[in-house]
């Protein structure tokens, strides 16, 4: 790679063409997945990042971004979204609901199951510009209501892992959610489920009389991920605020715990004191549907900006956004920048003030800082500019085909 980078340059300095389609200069680059946090350009060619260095030439790019000012990220991995257009009312567009907020890679937890996985992958994966990955519902019929949810006979480990098998680059895991009976049944076949297709296990649970949440964390296993953990319906802490001892007990053992933020599961009451403990997230994630985006605006950037003001770092919300997420859920390829590639950024702006935020019960909390998406790159091609970086001045402006 390196023999490759200086013979650009070479070519560069002795008046050759541009080598790099896009360059973007200036910006924070911070990838704490990669171990780079400071001021770096990335250049850009085709889909593919072909260098990360300080002061690449101008020159050698055909289009220049400024970023003074901005941080570079890796494009940020939402584990826990809900875009499948079939679903039960409440999924979103995988594009418009993703690239404008930084997310190049979108996982759906769980809202299509071994019988409609097909359907969703060709009415919605295939034509989608964000990476869409899938965490299938041991439900056969997904996420259709009570009535299938709650149907153990709609729950076939079998034809789970035949179909998790038949399309393993983009079914990264096993998902249950919603089950109301007060037994294990949803539990223990999405484990075997993801233990027979080699895969992890995203575990959305309510204790039940005889179903409690001790319990569960003592079935799952090390890199099983539990997402909502900051619901309000779940103990997390004890009659004097502290975070529950077998909540330590499973982290040690290796158990994840995602956000999920929802309309429903991110409450400040909780999420505030278990952080105040040292008990962080492992991975940020929003529940995007139609609800979430709403009133509690459950996207990632403002997701992030909630912790952020919670007291994590920037760079504990950045990695918890896009290396722990690619570690996880054992995703190649993404969650880090890398020179060879492919070319999924980040660019994201933070902006200090007052602001206000609010949980799933409409709680305010306020802070001073706030994280924004101002530019996305998607596969090498800017797909959301919300500062106007990378277009022309009006006057000068070439046609519009540029975005394209």
């Amino acid at each position: 790679m390196k023999r490759i980078a200086l013979a650009l340059l070479m070519a560069v300095s002795a008046g050759a063409q541009p080598v790099y389609d896009l360059l973007l200069k200036n910006g924070q680059v911070l990838d704490p997945g990669a171990g780079r946090h400071g001021r770096m350009d990335i250049a850009i060619s085709g889909n593919t990042i072909a260098r990360i260095a300080p002061d690449l030439p101008p020159a050698a790019a055909r289009k220049v971004v400024d970023l003074t000012g901005y941080y570079v990220t890796p494009g940020l991995i939402d584990i826990h979204t809900h875009i499948d257009a079939q679903g039960a009312g409440l999924n979103v567009n995988p594009d418009h609901q993703n690239l404008r907020n930084c997310v190049c890679t979108a996982v759906d937890a769980g809202s299509s199951g071994w019988k409609n996985f097909e359907a969703f992958k060709t009415k919605v994966i295939d034509h989608a510009h964000v990476r869409v990955l899938a965490l299938l519902n041991i439900v056969g019929a997904g996420m259709y209501g009570g009535k299938v949810e709650n149907d153990v006979n709609e729950m076939d480990v079998e034809a789970a892992v035949k179909m998790v098998k038949k399309y393993p680059d983009l079914i990264v895991g096993i998902k249950t959610a919603h089950f109301q009976p007060p037994t294990w049944d949803a539990v223990d076949r999405a484990t075997q489920a993801a233990e027979r297709s080699n895969t992890v296990l995203m575990v959305d649970f309510h204790p039940k009389p005889g179903r409690g949440y001790a319990e569960l964390l003592q079935r799952m296993r090390p890199g099983d991920i539990h997402t909502h953990f900051y619901g309000r319906l779940t103990p997390q802490l004890d009659e004097n605020q502290r975070v529950q001892s077998y909540l330590w007990e499973a982290r040690r053992k290796g158990v994840l715990f995602d956000v999920g933020h929802g309309s429903g599961s991110f409450w400040f009451r909780i999420a505030a004191p278990a952080i105040q403990q040292g008990f962080l997230p492992d991975t940020i994630s929003t529940d995007l549907h139609k609800g979430s985006i709403m009133l509690p605006r459950a996207n990632m950037p403002m997701t992030m900006s909630k912790f952020l003001n919670l007291g994590l770092t920037l760079e504990q919300v950045i990695e918890r956004s896009t290396f722990n997420p690619a570690r996880a859920l054992r995703l190649k390829g993404v969650g880090t920048l890398r020179e060879g590639g492919e070319a999924d950024i980040g660019v994201l702006k933070l902006e200090t003030g007052r602001f206000a935020f609010l949980d799933s019960g409409f709680g305010k909390h306020y802070g001073d800082k706030l994280l924004r998406c101002a530019l996305t790159v998607r596969a090498g091609k800017v797909v959301w500019d919300a500062d106007g970086l990378f277009a022309e001045d009006w006057q000068y402006a070439g046609p519009y085909s540029n975005y394209k």
